[in-house]
Parts: structure tokens; C-alpha cells; sequence
């Protein structure tokens, strides 16, 4: 007798608190604590940028710096004219570290997949920390002060912060799966908003004691987080003995529902379901899928340019808001860094609840427009939001929610939906080269937001800059356009092939 679906989905519900260990624990504390420093190191920079162009751009009424007595060691901080040069050169600072860090995701979730994903998180958060600490605090040490050496720093730094994301997320699959994902991975998702939030209260509790301290401080911490990741992360339940996602839902017969992405019948064509990609793989032990393979997968193309214009307005508010809030309203820069905190509270609670909701609709996709929905009333309302720290803050957060909750679904659990999906055949290897798609073609329409940012700002002011994020947000809306796209793309792949119903 035939068990209905509805029942048969039960056991895998179940086995997301049944099959928890302390393990599973422990992982999901790991990787969300290391992501949370990287983003925190990242904080900083945005936090601490009006004190930064100060420095660069020193005079006799600079009260920022009044120990600059010695005119030699004035003008060897002298990098621009005007703040508004200054301020046009962090943005471009922005642009370069968002555009290495979106080439770095492509290679680094290559590489997640081929290397042992606890040596690639590490080496990328000590490293990076490293350099935080050159850029920030050691050329502030020693009175050093070159456009083209801050510019190369950036580079590398976006490079060894982009192993962070691929190889957490690939962790964070393959100790929990489809059961209970959106809610795992949408409470999960709140390490990047946790970062921000940690950064900034770092950063604003050293700040009177100068920039570089702010620096310092979340360098040491990052490093120090890289290290216990080193020793204590434990990459699959193999390395324990536990066995791997999907061995006991195959004996509960709910294997195949278990890795299929919660994208529904509206998100990608029925038709894609006669198709599968077949990892070159003739030995027992799984391979690591290709790039161009991972890039053919139903929906990988699809939330990948979507999410390139949620992201550009996520990482838009998250460098810049700290400065709109000390530039347009006038507010101490500690204090605006205190602020800009209610937004990642919005997109913590935002990304919990919303993957709880798409968990009980066993879709995604519905969540997201609805959300984004909402996110276009709320960017609308937060561009008009009063010199009231009370009433911003309020408007904030609403805005987070509606904003930074999407992102971090798409970033995360769709991401890891997206890696586990059943037409990977021969191959379980791909989860962090599909995270590593998605999150590094969202780097790069973040990093040209960025620039843009910066030139619609000093051209138009900050209300066009808010028309720009609408329409941005609006283009993610439109993102059943490129349905037919992704499924014209999947069938040219050479090594997809048809398979019976």
C-alpha cells in the first residue's frame, strides 16, 4: 500500500531533532562564529570611514588630529584635497575588495571541494587577518600612507576573505539537511548580521583611542577564531563515524525528498526534471563536480543574477550606512555605528523567520517576492525617514528584515538546496562550488553597486541613491524572466542527457 507523501516526509522532520548530536552543535557554532569574525573585520572598515578620511585629509582646523604637529608627518598623511575625494576613493576601496572577493568565491568554492574544508577556512581567516592588520593598524604605526599599497591590501584581503562563505556553507550541508533547512540555515545565516553587529560595537567602544585600534582588535580576534576552527571544526559526520546526509533517509524511502531544492513547480520548469548532470565518476569515492557543470544545474543561473541586485542593496547598506547616517543627519560617527546596528537585527530576525515560513509552504521562491515585495515600501519610507534616532532605527530594522532576510536565504539555505539537488548524479561534491556561483556573481553586482553608490551620491544626493536601491530590488521581482534562460542554458550542456520518469 502506496504511504502518502505528506506521511512519507515525516520521518526526514523528525530526524532533524533525532539524529542532532552534540557535533552538529558544535559545527553549527563553529562555522557560524568564524563567518561572524570575517564579517566583522569587515565592519570595521565601514565603521570607522569618516575617521579615515580625516586622517587622509588633514588641516590646520583638523581637530580629528591634533597630534600631527611635525609638518613632515602632516603631509605624509595628505592623500587628498577634499573629503569628497577622500570619500570617492573608499568607495572605490570597496569596489576593488568586492571584485576580488567575487573572483576569489568562484575559485575558492572549487577548491572548498577539493581540499579539506577546515584548512581552507582557516588559512583564509588567519591570513586575512593578518592583513586587516597591516592596512588598519601597522601603516597608522608607522606613518605610511600610499593609495597603491592600500589598494593592493584590499585586493588580497577580498581573495582570502572569500573562502569564508563557500566553505561554511559546504560544512553547514553536510551535517543537516533538507528537514527543517530554511529554519537551520535561516538562524544560521544571521552570523554575517551577528558580525556586523560585533564589528560595529568593537569598533565603536575603541574608536576614541583611534582608528587603528578598531582595527587591532577584530584582527586579533579573527586570527585567533582561525585558529580554533584549525583544531576543533570537524567537516562531515564521516570524520566521527556518524553517517553521511541522506544514508537514513534512503531507509525511510524519502532520500529522493530530502535533497530536492524547495524551489516548487513555478520556479523551474517541469521540464528540467528530465534532465541530470553526470559527474565523471567511475571509482566509489564521490568527485567534485565542475564549474561548468555546478553553472548548469536548474535555478544555480537564475537566483545567481538575482541575487547580484539583492546583494549590490544588502552590501550597499552595510558599507555605506554608518557614513549616510554621520553625513546626513549630522550624528557622531560612534554613534552612528551603534545605529546601523538595527538593520542586521532585522535581517537575523528576517532570515529565521521567513526560512521557518518557506519550511511549512515547502517552497522558497513565494517567501522571497513577498518579502522583496515589502522591501520596495520600506526603501521608500527609510529615504524619507526623519532626523529622529527612534524613528530611524524603527525603519531600519523593518528594512533589514525585508531585505537582509531574502539575502541571507538565497546566500544560504537555497545555496545548499541548490549543492544537494537529485540531478547531481555520481558526485557529492558541489555544494561549495554552487555556493561559491551564487554568492561570487552577487559579489560582483555588489561591487559595482558600490562605485555607483559612491558617484549617484556626490552627483544626485542620497535620495537618488535610494531610487537606485528600488530599482534594484524590483529587478530581483523579475526573476521568473530568466526561467526559460536557465532551462534553454541547462539543455546546451553537453553532459546532460534525458532520463525516463
Amino acid at each position: 500500500m502506496a504511504v502518502p507523501g505528506a506521511l512519507r516526509r515525516q520521518p526526514a522532520n523528525r530526524g532533524l531533532v533525532s539524529h542532532c548530536t552534540h557535533h552538529h552543535i558544535v559545527v553549527f557554532l563553529l562555522t557560524f562564529f568564524s563567518y561572524s569574525l570575517l564579517h566583522a573585520s569587515r565592519k570595521t572598515f565601514s565603521n570607522v570611514k569618516v575617521s579615515i578620511s580625516s586622517q587622509w585629509t588633514p588641516s590646520p582646523r583638523n581637530s580629528t588630529a591634533p597630534e600631527l604637529q611635525p609638518c613632515e608627518l602632516w603631509n605624509s598623511s595628505h592623500l587628498f584635497q577634499n573629503s569628497e575625494e577622500a570619500t570617492l576613493f573608499l568607495g572605490t576601496l570597496d569596489t576593488i575588495f568586492l571584485f576580488s572577493y567575487a573572483v576569489g568565491l568562484f575559485v575558492s568554492g572549487i577548491v572548498g571541494d577539493r581540499l579539506n574544508l577546515r584548512w581552507v577556512l582557516s588559512f583564509g581567516m588567519c591570513s586575512s587577518a593578518l592583513v586587516v592588520f597591516s592596512f588598519g593598524t601597522l601603516t597608522e604605526w608607522l606613518h605610511f600612507y600610499n593609495k597603491w599599497f592600500y589598494c593592493c591590501l584590499w585586493v588580497v584581503n577580498g581573495l582570502l576573505q572569500s573562502t569564508g562563505w563557500p566553505c561554511v556553507v559546504a560544512v553547514m550541508g553536510n551535517w543537516f539537511g533538507k528537514a527543517g533547512r530554511g529554519f537551520v540555515f535561516g538562524l544560521w545565516s544571521a552570523c554575517a548580521s551577528v558580525g556586523n553587529i560585533l564589528g560595529a560595537f568593537l569598533a565603536s567602544c575603541v574608536l576614541k583611542y583611534g582608528y587603528e585600534y578598531a582595527f587591532l582588535v577584530t584582527a586579533s580576534v579573527q586570527f585567533a577564531g582561525g585558529v580554533v576552527v584549525f583544531f576543533g571544526l570537524l567537516t562531515s559526520p564521516k570524520e566521527v563515524g556518524l553517517p553521511e546526509l541522506g544514508a537514513d533517509e534512503d531507509e525511510a524511502s524519502v532520500e529522493e525528498d530530502a535533497h530536492r531544492p524547495l524551489m516548487g513547480s513555478d520556479d523551474v520548469d517541469d521540464d528540467d526534471q528530465n534532465y541530470s548532470i553526470q559527474a565523471t565518476d567511475n571509482g566509489n569515492q564521490p568527485k567534485a563536480i565542475g564549474f561548468f557543470q555546478a553553472s548548469c544545474l536548474p535555478g544555480v543561473v537564475l537566483y545567481s543574477l538575482a541575487y547580484a541586485c539583492l546583494k549590490l542593496v544588502n552590501y550597499s547598506f552595510f558599507f555605506w550606512l554608518p557614513f549616510y547616517l554621520s553625513s546626513n543627519f549630522g550624528w557622531k560617527e560612534a554613534e552612528a555605528d551603534q545605529l546601523s546596528i538595527w538593520y542586521d537585527v532585522g535581517g537575523i530576525i528576517g532570515g529565521t523567520i521567513q526560512g521557518l515560513i518557506s519550511d511549512v509552504l515547502q517552497k522558497r521562491a513565494p517567501v522571497l517576492a513577498v518579502s522583496l515585495l515589502f522591501a520596495v515600501g520600506s526603501l521608500f519610507g527609510y529615504s524619507r525617514s526623519p532626523n529622529s534616532k527612534p524613528i530611524n532605527a524603527v525603519i531600519m530594522a523593518i528594512t533589514g528584515f525585508f531585505i537582509g532576510g531574502p539575502s541571507n536565504m538565497i546566500s544560504s539555505a537555497i545555496s545548499a538546496d541548490l549543492g544537494r539537488q537529485d540531478l547531481v548524479k555520481g558526485s557529492s561534491e558541489a555544494l561549495a562550488t554552487v555556493t561559491g556561483i551564487v554568492d561570487g556573481t552577487g559579489s560582483i553586482g555588489a561591487a559595482v553597486g558600490q562605485y555607483l553608490v559612491s558617484l549617484i551620491q556626490e552627483n544626485l544626493g542620497w535620495m537618488w541613491v535610494f531610487y537606485f536601491f528600488i530599482l534594484m530590488v524590483r529587478n530581483h521581482l523579475f526573476k521568473k524572466f530568466f526561467v526559460k534562460a536557465q532551462f534553454v542554458i541547462g539543455c546546451s550542456c553537453g553532459n546532460m542527457r534525458t532520463v525516463t520518469p
